[in-house]
């Protein structure tokens, strides 16, 4: 039978999809014509999203060197293929799990080191998000339209959403491992779905499993996610309680192997003869999971970060809506929240094992935990973070909008569909209010089209002509989703790199110089680019430069900013062929502070460059003694000056070493930069 959904207060509820005019259930699957056709409508939304994601991609160089330089040490050494390092020396690891890198590492042992091998996996990584979104959304929109071309038309609502979420598509072309988390997480829903509905628990253990290498990717983000599919399956899934409880551990077990089995051959192996654990201070991967990428992201408690106080903003209910945030992902964020909220009205009195009611709950609970915990994060938080309510979000809006659509003629269905039209116009018109780079007239525009649609929709129970149907819900999609798109097609148009990228339309902020980075405008992020939007992405204030010695906005010296711990530099031909001569009689060529730092250096020569306290600067990796021994063995060959840290928390071995070296070797200038011979 098909599900029933009721609309009125009475005793009897009212069926919203007519009734089958046979006994047998609607079929889940078109026929050949519909078949043939949805394939290639799908194709056409799916190879869109690719040039979208592929469009220009080299010209973002590496993109974030900090990864792009590890993906060049996995590339040349197993070693650091499986820790993660930062040079193929193993020196040290990056501040997250390898997962992400495993797949660039491998690209570019295939490929070769470029800006292409290390940014198409990411772009892929994209399509196949959408494409996931796709089959999660129809399945479930399947059964509850009894139209098999409505629930197709769900999926692609989805999949397009998806693609146009402006943070979705600038971490879909960049480097970092949210791209790999999404499409994990994405996964993860769309077995878990499938579980619910196939009454099969192979589907469950594949997303307890998919889970735990999310958690290779980016640690307990993962678990954002966790507590909404467990609550799905229990309400939803087939079977008595205790079977589903059951099953429901099983598929914990699954994620706990699938992540654990990596962390404990990182705690078995003894501490010589891995590299040090970045991120952490005691060179431990459950300190950096419970703290620096745990705990202390909430509480703001990080030993080692360089933000403090308010330094990463205000935590508070509207942070998704703020100037940072909002244009990454706030478009249909109130929207969908409506249609979540709706769905679970109309379908109050539908089957516990409803697969509408599960998906609002996995799709919805994925927004609002991970809405609010970002929200209230006192610790490092970044705009680009919220990509990963971009698959919560496109998935309510697809489900949503179809079949609240198809109910129109209620006044219920098209009164709800009408507030989250108007809804998304008003959003809209707030986040492209931020802006000048379209002019006032898109902003207007989507204002007016939107409520426009809305009062069609209104309207559309009484005046049920094609063309007015047709026109009402075209106006609908094309002002509800011309700011993201907008948003979308400028991410793409310009350049991205550094460590904190941000969607949007680029402006003429410079970014920070100092340690050896070099300040300038026109590309977005810190450091070597610049950044894309000044208004949206004011460096958090304990990023801010400091210092006055040519540092700073667009300077080039040391003592300045954080040029070379948010941006790699780029090191003069002098520079590279300096560190290239004689560099098989030593270990590394070179070792300076701060991982990005030594990321300009390594991608330049393709030789190890040792990120002396890791990503901040602060790690203790390697201490003073240990430094020191390093060199007497001569197994550093120079020590290039810049990047060391003031006033934030961490250890002192990397300024220490800094002193250390100035003190007791000569100082040569290089392509303008100060370097100390170690030995030679």
């Amino acid at each position: 039978m098909t599900t029933s959904y009721s609309t009125d207060t009475g005793s009897t509820p009212r069926q919203l999809v007519p009734p089958s005019s046979s006994a047998e259930p609607a079929p889940l699957e078109p026929a050949v014509p519909h078949a043939l056709r949805h394939r290639v409508e799908l194709g056409i939304v799916l190879i869109a999203t690719a040039v979208l994601y592929l469009w220009n991609l080299g010209a973002s160089g590496w993109a974030n060197p900090f990864y792009s330089a590890a993906a060049q040490a996995g590339s040349q050494n197993w070693t650091a293929w499986f820790f993660g390092s930062s040079d193929a020396a193993n020196s040290i690891t990056v501040d997250k799990p390898p997962a992400s890198l495993w797949i660039m590492d491998l690209s570019v042992r295939i490929f070769g080191l470029s800006s292409w091998s290390i940014l198409v996996p990411e772009a892929l990584m994209g399509v196949a998000t959408a494409w996931l979104l796709y089959l999660a959304v129809r399945r479930a929109a399947a059964p509850a339209t009894g139209d098999p071309r409505i629930a197709h038309r769900a999926g692609l609502l989805a999949a397009a959403v998806m693609a146009i979420t402006p943070v979705a598509t600038l971490m879909f072309r960049f480097n970092n491992p949210d791209a790999l988390l999404v499409l994990l997480m994405t996964a993860a829903g769309y077995a878990t779905l499938r579980s619910i509905q196939d009454n099969k628990l192979r589907w469950l253990l594949l997303a307890g499993v998919l889970l735990g290498f999310g958690f290779l990717t980016k640690q307990l983000q993962v678990l954002l996610v966790v507590p909404g599919f467990a609550v799905a399956y229990v309400v939803a899934a087939p079977g008595g309680v205790g079977r589903r409880l059951l099953r429901l551990l099983g598929a914990g077990a699954a994620m706990v192997v699938s992540a654990g089995w990596w962390l404990a051959v990182v705690e078995l192996v003894p501490a010589n003869m891995r590299p040090f654990i970045g991120g952490s201070q005691n060179n431990s991967i459950l300190e950096l999971t419970l703290g620096y990428n745990g705990l202390g992201r909430l509480s703001g408690q990080e030993t080692g970060s360089v933000g403090g106080g308010n330094g990463w903003g205000v935590p508070g209910l509207f942070r998704m809506f703020n100037s940072e945030f909002g244009g990454q992902i706030a478009w249909l964020l109130p929207s969908v929240l409506v249609l979540g909220a709706g769905l679970l009205w109309l379908g109050r009195r539908a089957p516990r094992t409803d697969a509408v009611r599960a998906s609002v709950i996995v799709w919805g609970s994925w927004v609002l935990v991970t809405g609010l915990v970002f929200s209230f994060m006192a610790g490092i938080i970044h705009p680009y973070y919220a990509v990963a309510l971009a698959p919560g979000i496109a998935g309510l809006a697809g489900l949503g909008g179809a079949l609240l659509w198809q109910h129109r003629a209620q006044l219920v269905a098209s009164g709800i569909l009408a507030v989250a039209v108007a809804a998304a116009g008003l959003t809209a018109f707030n986040l492209l209010g931020s802006t000048t780079a379209y002019g006032p007239l898109l902003r207007w525009a989507v204002l007016f089209g939107t409520l426009a649609a809305a009062a069609g929709l209104v309207l559309s129970g009484r005046f049920t002509s094609r063309i007015f149907q047709r026109t009402t819900a075209a106006l609908a999609l094309a002002a509800s989703l011309a700011g993201p798109l907008a948003y979308s097609i400028s991410t793409a148009s310009v350049t991205h790199s550094g460590a904190i990228p941000s969607a949007g339309p680029a402006t003429t902020f410079g970014g920070f110089g100092g340690f050896g980075g070099r300040g300038g405008f026109g590309q977005n992020g810190f450091g070597q680019a610049g950044q894309n939007n000044a208004a949206q992405n004011t460096p958090p204030q304990a990023l801010q430069p400091s210092g006055t010695q040519g540092g700073g906005f667009g300077g080039n010296r040391q003592g300045g900013g954080m040029g070379g711990l948010l941006g790699a530099t780029t090191p003069s031909s002098e520079m590279v062929a300096t560190l290239k001569s004689g560099a098989s009689n030593y270990t590394w060529a070179a070792a300076v502070v701060g991982s990005n730092n030594a990321a300009g250096y390594q991608l330049a020569t393709e030789l190890p460059v040792m990120a002396v306290g890791g990503f901040n600067g602060t790690d203790p990796s390697p201490t003073l003694q240990q430094f020191q021994q390093l060199v007497t063995q001569g197994k550093i060959h120079y020590f290039i000056a810049g990047g060391t840290m003031q006033g934030s928390s961490g250890s002192e071995a990397p300024a220490q070493i800094a002193q250390w070296v100035a003190a007791n070797f000569q100082a040569q200038s290089i392509g303008g930069t100060t370097v100390y011979a170690l030995a030679g």
